[in-house]
């Protein structure tokens, strides 16, 4: 039924996102506010998209941090249309977010996670462990807070990067005037900071994507 119409599952009230709403589309999980889709597991073009162009199977790729965790759009993805089983960090705001993730999708996945509810860049502030992959993804609904646009949370970022690792950082494009924020974001912020950099345009989006050069010199 769910490729003909759209079938409701639920909505729940959220601190952080007025009202989030889960309905099934054309066989996935959507999980979407007002203004916004947070997540749609393999139709998260986005992210789908940059996972093809990256060669992820070439890639040693253990630890995996996402932030903005969504309804594991991500981990769902890699796992079922890439065949990559990682160890997952997950970090969201919105509790009532991860309970969605946890009651609809991550019993259906093998890979490990490990979730924290809270603000992403206060745990990478204070995070002491590194990554081989990082996807941002810290909307709340169509906005990126400021605090994820600092210098001082791409320096996090770039702490606990794994040598080698990979950063991925969604961004929105779909105006001339997100277009050109988000330019000179990566022009003036993210490009100095981290190694083959290029970033993909992807529908109305944009996904930074930076390395970080081996400490082996």
């Amino acid at each position: 039924m769910s490729y003909l119409t759209e079938v409701p599952l639920e909505s729940r009230p959220s601190e952080y996102s007025d009202t989030l709403y889960l309905s099934l589309v054309r066989g996935r999980y959507q999980l979407y506010t007002t203004n916004a889709i947070y997540s749609f597991g393999d139709l998260y073009r986005n992210f789908y998209e940059t996972f093809e162009k990256l060669e992820l199977a070439e890639r040693s790729i253990d630890r995996v941090l996402v932030l903005g965790f969504g309804l594991a759009s991500i981990p769902y993805m890699l796992e079922k249309h890439f065949d990559r089983q990682y160890h997952y960090l997950g970090v969201d705001i919105d509790e009532e977010v991860l309970d969605l993730a946890q009651t609809y999708v991550l019993g259906d996945l093998d890979s490990r996670f490990e979730l924290i509810c809270g603000d992403a860049a206060s745990f990478v502030a204070s995070c002491t462990e590194q990554f081989d992959l990082i996807a941002v993804d810290v909307f709340v609904d169509h906005r990126i807070p400021n605090r994820f646009e600092t210098s001082d949370f791409l320096d996090a970022l770039y702490r606990v990067l794994a040598p080698q690792g990979l950063l991925l950082f969604n961004r929105l494009a779909d105006s001339t005037t997100a277009r050109d924020q988000t330019e000179r974001f990566y022009r003036e912020r993210f490009r100095p900071r981290f190694y083959r950099v290029q970033y993909l345009e992807i529908e109305q989006n944009w996904v930074l994507v930076g390395e970080k050069q081996s400490s082996i010199t």
